[in-house]
């Protein structure tokens, strides 16, 4: 019991990481060849016949931001149920998110055993999931898939580092991939192209800080800083650039990084503000002129295009000597309590790259995880969406930890704020910051 209520604090990483983003493995055996000889037992036998021969009824739990979506899914749950050819019929029940009070709800019914057989599903409650023996291993089911290769290496790392294992337990559907906003019209006026390296980045953030009026005082910015929650997504990207990463941010990598994101403020290359500014003030900024550059996904792109038109426009955070951006994501996982595991791959690999990809993430505006739907004209004409997709191979997400939740909305944007106005230094700062997030 003190071990589940201890894992419990994790289905609070949902909601802080659903805006902008265990060592346990299953008793399954997913219906895998077991006995010596390498034939199928008995028992596997019969469901697999069960799942070919009869019909199949499934029940999939979800949540959808408003009616359009809910409505969207029910149309890719009757299709699915229409052209599938194995008797299979999903039983789509919708759930509100609730502030990530779903993944609770979620949680406790698949523990008293009345979940449902498949569920979208938040990454950051991978470890709650997995520790109580909920989630069946996907391993052998996406190893034996004949469009295991649509979809990007990197993704199955990311679902295989939430569960703190090499297994994975979540089949990837759709993300959110940061990148940088920037407006072609200042880089002109500043005489720089669009950064192909950490180090252009950095030169283009000094170069198009700018008086534009000859006062003496800055009417443009070079980036649109996030020191608020929330900024420790793009401040990862800084990181990361310069070699380091979230598992030791104490190396000198790391603190260089650190060093880079204080330079910025300090030399006076970010609003003054950018101790405190959130989301809605890092939009602000970059829609009015403020700014040159800032971090968010797609999710911001079309009141971009509504403000500026064709200027504006994106790139995937440039590599230096390592490269990072930071994932939302919303994907799917098959309980071990189900009857046909079989017919439930079947259902969650159509979302991941078949009919159903192709529906959610062109309605939805996500980023596709299948590599054939991203290729897809919709999707290769939209600039923004293009640099999404140039991100997937090196995104990824924070640690998934008990103290991830209060890191994030305490932690970092106090200790950052710190280390900006000189309070303390860049290795201090990172040491801080290292010290609460590993913490036992």
């Amino acid at each position: 019991m003190k071990k589940l209520i201890a894992l419990m604090f994790i289905l609070a990483l949902s909601v802080l990481l659903v805006a902008c983003v265990s060592n346990h493995n299953s008793t399954s055996n997913q219906d895998t060849d077991n006995s010596e000889d390498g034939t199928s037992t008995e028992t596997e036998q019969e469901e697999t016949q069960s799942d070919e021969e009869e019909e199949v009824e499934l029940t999939y739990w979800y949540w959808a931001d408003n009616s359009e979506y809910s409505n969207l899914m029910q149309d890719i749950i009757a299709e699915f149920n229409q052209t599938n050819d194995k008797g299979i019929t999903v039983i789509g029940e919708e759930y509100p998110w609730d502030g990530g009070g779903y993944s609770e709800t979620l949680f406790t019914a698949g523990v008293g055993g009345g979940g449902p057989d498949v569920a979208a599903f938040k990454l950051t409650s991978t470890p709650l999931f997995t520790a109580n023996d909920l989630l069946v291993n996907l391993d052998d089911y996406i190893n034996n898939w004949k469009d295991k290769a649509d979809i990007e290496e990197n993704l199955y790392d990311i679902m295989k580092s939430a569960s703190g294992t090499e297994n994975l337990y979540v089949m990837p559907w759709n993300t959110q991939i940061l990148y940088m906003y920037y407006r072609p019209s200042i880089f002109e006026k500043a005489g720089v192209d669009v950064p192909t390296t950490y180090e252009e980045l950095l030169t283009a953030i000094e170069k198009t800080t700018m008086d534009t009026d000859g006062d003496g005082n800055t009417d443009i910015y070079g980036f649109g800083m996030r020191g608020a929650t929330g900024g420790q997504e793009p401040w990862g990207s800084f990181i990361h650039a310069r070699g380091g990463d979230f598992k030791n941010m104490t190396s000198e990598e790391a603190i260089q990084g650190m060093q880079d994101f204080i330079d910025i403020y300090e030399n006076g290359y970010a609003p003054p503000s950018a101790t405190t500014d959130g989301f809605n003030e890092i939009i602000a900024n970059f829609k009015s002129g403020r700014t040159a550059m800032t971090v968010h996904h797609t999710g911001s792109s079309a009141e971009m295009v509504e403000t500026f038109g064709d200027d504006v426009s994106a790139f995937p955070f440039p590599e230096g000597v390592g490269q990072w951006t930071s994932m939302g994501d919303t994907n799917n996982v098959i309980f071990e309590s189900t009857e046909h595991k079989e017919a439930a791959f079947e259902w969650v690999s159509y979302l991941a790259t078949g009919k159903g990809q192709e529906d959610w993430t062109i309605a939805t505006g996500n980023v596709p995880v299948s590599t054939r739907v991203q290729e897809m004209d919709h999707f290769q004409n939209d600039k923004f969406m293009k640099a999404s997709i140039e991100g997937v191979p090196f995104a990824g997400i924070l640690p998934i930890k008990d103290t991830t939740t209060e890191w994030i909305s305490t932690v970092w944007p106090n200790t950052t704020a710190s280390a900006l106005l000189g309070d303390i230094t860049a290795e201090e700062a990172m040491q801080q910051l290292h010290e609460s997030l590993h913490e036992e």
